[in-house]
């Protein structure tokens, strides 16, 4: 009578730890997504490690800065920056900082500047780096834009040599605007070889720009390692962004980390931020390389 009882006790937790296990499985759980750490300007910029402790809580599970400048990260060292960010669960993948195409006065400085922003970089873990703009004479001369591409081109290679990747982020306006009949965006990946840059693509300035993601993806297949999953404000809140069409093409655009960036918000900027992972972990179609 006792053994079978103690048998009776043994299968009933056995079978209550399946039920538990079994409710707590089909919780979403937090997928690879990382947030652009421009998206709480207003605060990271006054409490950084305040304000990275409230990114670390949200379900984030790495970042992208955007406060590079002078050898530090918002007025950190890199170490130090790296330290604060794993501390909190945020490895920093990537990054945004850049400079404008260089003449012959400046060549030699610049060249410099970047070998000391890819030593920083380095130093805090990123993989990779992206530059997130171009002057404004790129859009009005296709020769212009063509030595964009070859600064990039060289850009790429010494990023290659320390291990980390360049990229290019767009807007709008590399969409929007042709140059001899060329749009130039297109021109730009036509232009850039694929070993030395990659493309992290905005999703939501694509769009702006009039073109369709799914487009790029398939004539440039391989080309966007990293996306900017974005909306009008909070991801999926605007109706706007066709996000299943988008992610059904995800493995051919060669995406391996996707990272939000709220630029407008219906919330405060954290409310805004958290919503976004929420709905990016909740939706079933949204899945993430490992």
């Amino acid at each position: 009578m006792k053994k079978r009882s103690f048998v009776s006790i043994i299968l009933l937790l056995a079978v209550s730890g399946l039920i538990f296990s079994t409710f707590y499985s089909c919780k979403p759980a937090n997928k690879n997504i990382g947030l652009q750490l421009y998206s709480i300007r207003d605060s990271i910029t006054s409490d950084v490690p305040g304000a990275i402790a409230k990114v670390g809580k949200m379900g984030y599970t790495f970042v992208e800065p955007a406060g590079y400048g002078n050898g530090k990260f918002y007025d950190m060292e890199p170490a130090a920056f790296k330290a604060l960010c794993e501390a909190n669960g945020l490895p920093v993948i990537s990054s945004h900082t850049g400079q404008a195409l260089p003449d012959s006065a400046n060549w030699d400085k610049i060249m410099a500047w970047w070998d000391d922003c890819i030593a920083a970089h380095k130093a805090a873990g990123a993989r990779f780096l992206v530059q997130p703009f171009m002057g404004g004479e790129a859009y009005r001369s296709l020769d212009t834009l063509k030595k964009y591409c070859d600064y990039f081109n060289l850009i790429g290679e010494k990023c290659n040599a320390a291990g980390i990747r360049f990229g290019y982020h767009n807007h709008d306006n590399e969409f929007s605007t042709q140059l001899e009949g060329q749009t130039v965006y297109d021109f730009m990946l036509a232009n850039t070889d694929p070993s030395k840059v990659m493309f992290e693509m905005d999703l939501y300035w694509t769009v702006v720009g009039g073109a369709n993601p799914v487009d790029y993806f398939n004539k440039y297949t391989g080309r966007f390692e990293l996306w900017h999953i974005k909306d009008k404000a909070e991801v999926g809140a605007s109706g706007m962004m066709d996000f299943e069409a988008i992610w059904a093409a995800a493995e051919q655009s060669g995406m391996k980390y996707g990272v939000v960036e709220v630029e407008e918000y219906n919330f405060d900027q954290f409310t805004s931020c958290q919503k976004s992972v929420e709905w990016l972990n909740a939706a079933k179609f949204v899945v993430m390389p490992e």
